[in-house]
């Protein structure tokens, strides 16, 4: 890995805050996909059962707070602001040449320790810790968790993480704690179920991979109440779950399975009933979000926002999108970062909508709009592209509402991010 993660900084931090991170029970979250609904399914989990909850992830895609906050709902502005004047004064006062190899302190560093501090001083009983990027270095890998879970590997961020699944798996296992528990997703390869298996043997950590615990689980889409019915058996249960999700997609059933294990192994006495109401509750934006009526655009019959942006997570939001709508005409608003294959996602699109409309994700984050261009080209397919992609969306909006299509959004969570503010706009 690149010599730009490092645990000491975010140590040295801790230790000037009295080590906040120690502060309540935890669980690690890591992964390439899924790792965001695991997360957010635990922490609504926990509430459910009655206990106070912190729940830290990211990206935001409209809000900072989405980054620190509880299951359901931000955290009380005097937490943040309280937290907010403990941190200021106290990293102000820092020798520069103090930390450790002289090293300025990451942004990341800086939100991941007001996190811990923020739920310090919220007094939470338990903390759900979403991995920012790989684990074995992220900086919220200096926590203790009660249990580790790792979802499924693919290859991403490989110029830091390393260029094959095995090496990106070995990053990932990083969270994997001395006597530990690990849950494991299913994985695409066996290679990359030998490195987490090694790793967790490694560490003396008691491994469970999810399809050995699952004994059935299957889904059903609901296309009036635009919910996900799932249903789960295992041996770890007392009886079976089903539950009424608002989290779409056929991955959120292994989510679901994941979140179900991961609880059921650090409080075996709680009730299915509780599991089943806390998975119920748990949604996040941008994934599959459905957004209907909005104003001005009533011809408009439903905008989905999805910040999927593999080919993998493209192609079971298309699915997603065809098990729900059917046949019904979709127009999409795609835009994705510099880095992403754009060629095999055009040829993904090619049969399913109407028309594309194609731009940048935003001012944050860089990307090439030529090679989009030229990859939906060859592709064949019929679309409108332009770097204005205020104008793109408005114009992705009119078109669709004078059709009556369907909207999708996708390919870049920062895209989601600037529908939304336009959604909020109008």
């Amino acid at each position: 890995q690149k010599n730009i993660f490092w645990l000491d900084t975010i140590d040295y931090l801790c230790k000037r805050f009295d080590n906040p991170q120690d502060y309540a029970p935890c669980v690690h979250v890591a992964g390439s996909k899924g790792k965001g609904s695991v997360s957010r399914m635990i922490a609504c989990i926990l509430q459910e059962a009655g206990y106070n909850v912190g729940l830290y992830m990211s990206p935001h895609i409209t809000d900072f707070r989405e980054r620190i906050c509880k299951p359901t709902c931000f955290l009380s502005e005097e937490i943040y602001e309280k937290t907010i004047k403990e941190l200021i004064p106290n990293i102000d006062s820092i020798i520069p040449e103090s930390l450790p190899a002289e090293r300025p302190i990451t942004w990341f560093e800086l939100v991941t320790l007001y996190a811990f501090l923020c739920f310090r001083n919220a007094k939470v009983d338990w903390a759900v810790y979403e991995v920012g990027l790989g684990g074995r270095l992220d900086a919220t890998n200096i926590i203790r968790p009660k249990i580790c879970c790792i979802n499924a590997i693919e290859l991403e961020h490989t110029e830091f993480l390393g260029d094959t699944l095995e090496k990106i798996a070995a990053e990932k296992a990083g969270i994997i704690k001395n006597c530990t528990p690990v849950i494991i997703a299913p994985q695409q390869s066996e290679n990359v179920k030998i490195v987490l298996r090694e790793k967790a043997i490694a560490r003396h950590a008691p491994y469970y991979f999810v399809e050995e615990l699952i004994n059935h689980s299957s889904y059903k889409f609901d296309e009036k109440s635009k919910k996900m019915n799932i249903h789960l058996e295992s041996n770890l249960f007392n009886h079976q779950i089903d539950a009424s999700l608002q989290m779409l997609g056929k991955a959120q059933i292994l989510n679901a399975s994941m979140a179900a294990i991961a609880v059921k192994k650090i409080l075996p006495n709680l009730d299915e009933d509780v599991i089943r109401r806390g998975l119920e509750k748990a949604k996040l934006p941008g994934r599959f979000e459905i957004v209907e009526k909005i104003k001005k655009y009533d011809d408009i019959p439903a905008v989905i926002l999805d910040g999927a942006h593999t080919l993998n997570s493209i192609s079971l939001t298309i699915d997603t999108l065809n098990k729900l709508y059917g046949a019904k005409k979709v127009n999409l608003l795609f835009a994705c970062a510099a880095d992403k294959d754009v060629k095999d996602i055009s040829m993904l699109c090619k049969y399913r909508f109407e028309h594309v409309y194609v731009t940048r994700p935003g001012d944050k984050k860089e990307s090439n709009l030529d090679s989009e261009k030229e990859a939906f080209n060859a592709a064949g397919i019929d679309f409108t592209a332009d770097a204005d992609y205020k104008m793109m969306i408005k114009k992705a909006f009119d078109d669709s509402a004078e059709n009556g299509n369907l909207l999708l959004v996708t390919g870049s969570f920062y895209l989601v991010s600037e529908v939304k503010q336009f959604i909020d706009s109008i």
